[in-house]
């Protein structure tokens, strides 16, 4: 049985970086246009001024992180979001978060704390910005 050479993969792990930051950027945006927009589908909760918040942070976010554009502060920024909504929202309910339905919030905490450390790969406005300056 022939087997993958792994070493191989790992040329495309910018590419791979940039279709994580897209794909968790993309899911991400629904949040927040449920919260202000709901769409795809209405929120279920009454919006407050600190879910109000969260919503625009969650839509300006998430399309800044969608195009790759200033993309570590805002992964970083999103990340903090992230935890705070994890302490607030889940945490109390219990410390699993397979029971205190924490786990998306904490996910993205975490991957948006990695893109933060890593960048936004190849496919991205801030990596054509920084090829443009260096040729």
């Amino acid at each position: 049985m022939p087997t993958l050479p792994m070493h191989r993969l790992s040329k495309l792990a910018p590419y791979f970086l940039s279709v994580l930051r897209i794909f968790a950027a993309g899911s991400f945006l629904t949040h927040g246009t449920m919260k202000l927009f709901s769409w795809p589908a209405s929120f279920e909760y009454p919006l407050n001024p600190m879910l109000y918040t969260a919503g625009i942070l969650e839509v300006v976010g998430g399309l800044l992180l969608l195009m790759g554009l200033f993309s570590r502060p805002t992964a970083f920024l999103l990340s903090g979001l992230m935890a705070f909504a994890y302490f607030i929202a889940h945490s109390s309910n219990s410390f699993f978060p397979v029971l205190n339905h924490g786990e998306a919030a904490m996910l993205y905490c975490f991957i948006f704390l990695y893109l933060s450390a890593a960048g936004p790969g190849v496919w991205s406005f801030d990596a054509s910005r920084a090829q443009s300056r260096v040729g």
